[in-house]
C-alpha cells in the first residue's frame, strides 16, 4: 500500500467488494443474512469476554473456606490500625483510607487480555481455513464456561478464563478479515453486535444472579451463546469463496481475467511472510490511533474508576462503579452502531480527547472536585462514545480504503490494536491506581 495507506489508489475505487456487490445485486434480498448473522457473531464474540470477570470473582469467594475468610478479616484489620488502603469488601470509608483497593482491577485486566493479544498476533501467520477458526473459538468458548463453573481450584478457574480470551481474540481476527468478503454494512453489525455485548452480558449475569440462580447454574445458562454463535456462522451466515481476493470472490470469470502483474505493486495480493512483515508499517496510521484510544479509555476504566467515589448519595461505592460500567457500556453500544450515519476519517481526534478524559478524571480521583456524580455519569458516557467510535471507524476505513486483495490480512493485523492498547492500559493502571491510593484523603470523605 503506497506511503501510509491514508488514501486508495483511484484505480481501487471501482474494485470495492461491497460496491461491486451492489452493483451487480442492488435488490440482494439475502443481505439481512449476512448482517443479522454478523451482529450475532458480534455479540457472542465479545459476551464472554464481558461476563467472565465478574463470574471468575464470585466463583472465587465460593472456592475459599472459611479459615482463608477469618485471615482475610485479620490481616485487612491489621493494616487499617497502621492506616493503609487495604481494606475488605464491606468497608466504610471515610475517614482513614481512599475508597479504593491496592490490588487494582488492571491487575485482572492483564489476566483477561494477554491470551487474547497473543492469539490475535499470531493468527495472520496461520492460515487455517476459516471453518477450523471458527469451531476453535466455539470449542474455547463452551470450554471457558465448562471449566469456569465446575472449578475446584483458581488454576481451573483460571483456565476458564484464558480460553475465553483465546476464544474472544480468534475470533475477532477470523470474522473481520472474512467481514472483507461480503457487503461493507457488516462492519456495521458486527460492530454494533460487539458493542451489544457489553450491555446483554452485564445485565443477563447479573439479572440471573439477582433471581436467586447460582453463579455456577448462571454461568452454565450462558452455553447457549457458543451454540448461538456455531448457528449464526453455519447456518445464517451465506459463505463466501475465499480462494479468490475479495473483491472478486463473487465474479471468478472477472478473476481470471485479471493479470495481478499489472497492478500497481501497492494493490497486488502479499504473497509471503516477508511481503506480510514488510507491509504493517503502512497499517500504524489506523492501528496506532485506536491503540491510543483504547490506552486512554481502559486506563480511566481499570486505573480511575474504582477512585471516583461520591460519599452519602443514594448508591453505594460498589453501585456507583457498576453503573459506571453500565453507562460505558451504553456509550460504547451507541457508537459501534452509528457508522451508517456517522464516519469519522480522523480517529486520532477521538484519542486526543479521550486523552482530556484522562486528564479531568485522574483530577477527580485525586482531589474530588465534580460537584455531581450525574456529570461524571455524563462524561462516561462520552468516554464509551470515544472508545467504540475509534473501533468502528477504524475497520470501516480499512474496508473502504485498503486495496482489495490486502484488505483481509490488513483487517487481522489491525485487530490486535484494542488488546495492545487495553493491555498497556492494565500495565499504567496498577502503579497509577497505587499511587492514588496512597495519597492523603480528601476532604470530602473527611
Amino acid at each position: 500500500m503506497a506511503d501510509t495507506g491514508e488514501s486508495a489508489s483511484p484505480s481501487v475505487v471501482p474494485l470495492t467488494d461491497s460496491e461491486g456487490d451492489e452493483a451487480r445485486s442492488p435488490k440482494d434480498k439475502g443481505l439481512w443474512r449476512d448482517l443479522v448473522a454478523y451482529w450475532i457473531l458480534g455479540l457472542c464474540n465479545n459476551y464472554g469476554y464481558v461476563v467472565m470477570l465478574t463470574a471468575a470473582h464470585d466463583i472465587l469467594k465460593e472456592l475459599e473456606d472459611e479459615d482463608e475468610h477469618a485471615k482475610h478479616a485479620a490481616l485487612n484489620a491489621q493494616y487499617s490500625a497502621l492506616n493503609t488502603t487495604a481494606r475488605s469488601d464491606d468497608v466504610t470509608f471515610g475517614y482513614e483510607s481512599r475508597p479504593c483497593n491496592k490490588l487494582s482491577t488492571g491487575a485482572i485486566l492483564l489476566a483477561d487480555i494477554l491470551p487474547a493479544l497473543a492469539v490475535k498476533s499470531i493468527a495472520s501467520f496461520f492460515p487455517l481455513a476459516k471453518h477450523i477458526r471458527v469451531s476453535l473459538c466455539v470449542a474455547a468458548a463452551a470450554a471457558g464456561f465448562l471449566l469456569t463453573a465446575f472449578a475446584t481450584t483458581q488454576w481451573v478457574l483460571f483456565l476458564g478464563v484464558i480460553a475465553t480470551s483465546f476464544s474472544s481474540g480468534l475470533g475477532e481476527a477470523t470474522f473481520l478479515a472474512y467481514a472483507t468478503y461480503f457487503n461493507k454494512n457488516v462492519i456495521s453489525t458486527w460492530s454494533s453486535g460487539t458493542g451489544g455485548a457489553g450491555i446483554a452480558g452485564s445485565l443477563s449475569y447479573t439479572g440471573l444472579t439477582e433471581l436467586g440462580l447460582t453463579p455456577k447454574t448462571t454461568i452454565l445458562i450462558m452455553l447457549v451463546v457458543p451454540a448461538l454463535e456455531a448457528v449464526a456462522f453455519w447456518v445464517l451466515l451465506r459463505h463466501k469463496d475465499t480462494d479468490k481476493p475479495a473483491v472478486m470472490a463473487d465474479d471468478k470469470e472477472k478473476a481470471e481475467e485479471i493479470d495481478y502483474s499489472t497492478l500497481p505493486e501497492e494493490e497486488r495480493p502479499l504473497e509471503n511472510w516477508n511481503q506480510k512483515l514488510r507491509y504493517i508499517p503502512s497499517l500504524f496510521i489506523f492501528m496506532i490511533p485506536l491503540i491510543l484510544v483504547y490506552l486512554l479509555e481502559y486506563f480511566i476504566n481499570q486505573g480511575l474508576f474504582e477512585l471516583v467515589y461520591f460519599p452519602g448519595i443514594w448508591l453505594s461505592q460498589s453501585g456507583q462503579y457498576r453503573w459506571y460500567q453500565v453507562i460505558y457500556q451504553i456509550g460504547v453500544f451507541i457508537s459501534r452502531s452509528s457508522v451508517n450515519l456517522v464516519q469519522f476519517r480522523h480517529v486520532w481526534i477521538m484519542a486526543v480527547f479521550q486523552f482530556i478524559n484522562v486528564v479531568y478524571f485522574t483530577f477527580e480521583a485525586v482531589y474530588f472536585f465534580t460537584p455531581s456524580i450525574w456529570i461524571i455519569f455524563v462524561l462516561i458516557l462520552w468516554e464509551g462514545l470515544l472508545g467504540g467510535g475509534g473501533y468502528v471507524n477504524t475497520f470501516y476505513r480499512l474496508q473502504t480504503e485498503v486495496p482489495a486483495a490486502r484488505r483481509e490480512y490488513a483487517m487481522m493485523v489491525t485487530s490486535i490494536s484494542d488488546s495492545v492498547g487495553i493491555a498497556l492500559a492494565g500495565v499504567a493502571a496498577i502503579p497509577s491506581h497505587n499511587a492514588i491510593c496512597d495519597l492523603p484523603v480528601p476532604d470530602r470523605l473527611l
